[in-house]
This record gives structure tokens, C-alpha cells and sequence, in this order.
């Protein structure tokens, strides 16, 4: 029995160490690096409509900022002109 319970405890030690490396390495990991296949096993993965909505939303809130930093050149441009 002390044999069986050794065992045992060496596995969950190195699962524990297994762990505790990976955490580690996703812990040195920049925010900005391709995310890990098995990252988070349990995170439900995001559908392909809302991904597609997303970036819509993306290019439309995008292109408004392009708008109104356009307007704000225009506005600093007559200003400057007025002089």
C-alpha cells in the first residue's frame, strides 16, 4: 500500500510541477503573442456571427474616427487660416 501511495504522490508532484511551468510560461507570455491552442479548455469559443459582428463593428467605429479626425483637421486648418 505505501508503494501504491508513493507512486500516487510522485504523479500528482509532477502534475503540480507541470502545472506550475505552464502557468509560468503563460505568465511570460506578452499580451500581444498568438493565444495557445489549449489556453483555457473550458472558455467557450466564440461564434463565427458574433466574430464577423465584431469586426464590423470595428471597421464602422474605424472609419467614424477617420471622419471625425478629418473634421477636426478642417476645423484646426480654418482656424489657423484665420489668423
Amino acid at each position: 500500500m505505501a508503494d501504491a501511495t508513493t507512486a500516487a504522490r510522485a504523479r500528482i508532484d509532477r502534475a503540480l510541477a507541470e502545472l506550475e511551468r505552464k502557468i509560468l510560461d503563460l505568465k511570460a507570455r506578452p499580451a500581444s503573442a498568438p493565444p495557445i491552442p489549449d489556453d483555457d479548455l473550458f472558455a467557450p469559443r466564440p461564434e463565427a456571427a458574433r466574430v464577423a459582428e465584431l469586426e464590423a463593428a470595428g471597421r464602422e467605429a474605424s472609419q467614424a474616427l477617420a471622419r471625425a479626425a478629418e473634421a477636426v483637421r478642417e476645423v484646426l486648418a480654418e482656424t489657423e487660416g484665420a489668423v
